[in-house]
């Protein structure tokens, strides 16, 4: 077994189950990508078990904190019994769910989201790639599933060192020798909404949203809004949300001409009017100047963009983008109009998110009272020991 051996102090983390190793926390030792790797503190002291990957500057991914462990299949399938099981734990309203979460379920740089019967998987790291074919097959056999399509193309791939791979892992084919079909019909809550395995955004679909859409659904039913917009609408989850609560009319744009396709169709899936919903191709920037320039208002309006800040180090730049156009939404909200504002960020934090409000507020001539902290839906957790694992964070502002 290679050993990795820490400079002196950089062990602390470690000692409080964080399970990142980076590159400069290691004095010596190394190993291949995606090997398992014994970790070592300055003093020679066991640390933990880890699969280590040579490109990344997170060099090692912690598997276990026990010396006496065995990194093998039995492990892998172990892990993916006790992911799955947790999710017993949750009241999750949609035959869609999240299965496994990455470090906070023990399998860091592992997603996998069920939707209805197919998986979809992401390896995100050297680690879970090397395990890919044995955890494939616990996966199936934890869930009784036949199909898994794997997603394996986030940018954060490169950074492993590793190049992207989409397509079937398990079951592609059906008994007739045709392809499986990769188009899904989601329920969630009492709405119909579809998605494409091979093509949306993530694994195809924000289910990490899920419960904030039911959330913006009712309060449009308390406020009785009758504008709406929905910003980075996508397929128009939001948009179906508001419409269920009862919004008079809900303008949507996003700059993804088949995503506004798909949204319209979810419009009608759902039994709504089409005359009640707006879809615009358009850069979200510069419609909110127009409106602004316009003197439209909204009642309600979400903002829901997408990630600006993948890591701390574009902290700055992204925090001028999310005070940017929470600024400019501001200045569009009627008195007593409500922001749901959010950022899928994990270089921005919660705190450095609602300062970036505040002051996107305060440049707009705009005070109001936050009424609501909002996360991801509670399968996509995150640990005492992994608070990074927090990278959902949403605001809801009354305007005064």
């Amino acid at each position: 077994m290679k050993t990795i051996r820490l400079r002196e102090g950089k062990e602390r983390s470690l000692l409080r189950r964080h399970p990142w190793i980076f590159d400069s926390a290691i004095a010596k030792g190394g190993g291949d990508a995606g090997e398992t790797v014994r970790v070592e503190a300055s003093d020679g002291r066991f640390l933990a078990w880890a699969a280590f990957s040579p490109a990344s500057k997170i060099k090692a991914r912690v598997w276990s904190f026990d010396e006496t462990q065995r990194i093998d299949a039995a492990f892998m399938g172990a892990a993916v019994q006790r992911s799955i099981a947790a999710r017993a734990w949750f009241d999750v309203q949609s035959n869609g769910i999240r299965l496994v979460h990455g470090e906070s379920d023990g399998l860091p740089g592992l997603v996998v989201d069920r939707y209805d019967d197919t998986l979809v998987a992401q390896f995100g790291t050297a680690g879970m790639e090397r395990w890919k074919d044995v955890l494939a097959d616990a996966l199936l056999r934890e869930t009784g599933l036949s199909k898994l399509y794997e997603r394996s193309d986030a940018s954060s791939r490169a950074l492993e060192g590793l190049p992207e791979a989409t397509g079937w892992l398990r079951g592609g084919t059906l008994a007739d020798g045709e392809p499986a079909p990769t188009g899904i019909t989601l329920r969630e809550h009492d709405w119909q909404l579809t998605l494409d395995v091979a093509e949306g955004h993530k694994t195809g679909f924000y289910l990490d949203q899920r419960d904030s859409r039911q959330r913006f659904a009712e309060v449009t039913r308390q406020r009785q809004f009758g504008t709406v917009l929905n910003c980075y609408c996508y397929t128009g989850g939001f948009t179906v949300a508001a419409l269920s609560g009862g919004a008079g009319h809900v303008t949507s744009i996003d700059s993804s001409a088949p995503a506004l396709e798909r949204a319209r169709a979810h419009v009608a899936l759902n039994g709504f009017a089409a005359e009640r919903a707006e879809f615009l191709d358009a850069d979200v920037n510069a419609s909110l100047r127009r409106f602004g320039a316009e003197g439209r208002t909204f009642d309600a309006i979400i903002l829901d963009p997408p990630k600006f800040a993948p890591t701390a180090a574009h902290a700055d730049r992204a925090a001028r983008a999310y005070k940017d156009i929470n600024r400019l939404a501001f200045k569009l909200l009627a008195p007593g109009g409500v922001l749901f504002t959010y950022s899928c960020s994990g270089g921005i934090s919660a705190d450095l998110f609602h300062k970036i409000v505040a002051s996107a507020g305060s440049d707009a001539g705009v005070d109001g009272y936050i009424t609501e902290r909002l996360g991801g839906a509670p399968d996509h957790p995150m640990t005492i020991a992994f608070p990074e694992g927090e990278y959902l964070k949403g605001l809801v502002v009354v305007r005064r």
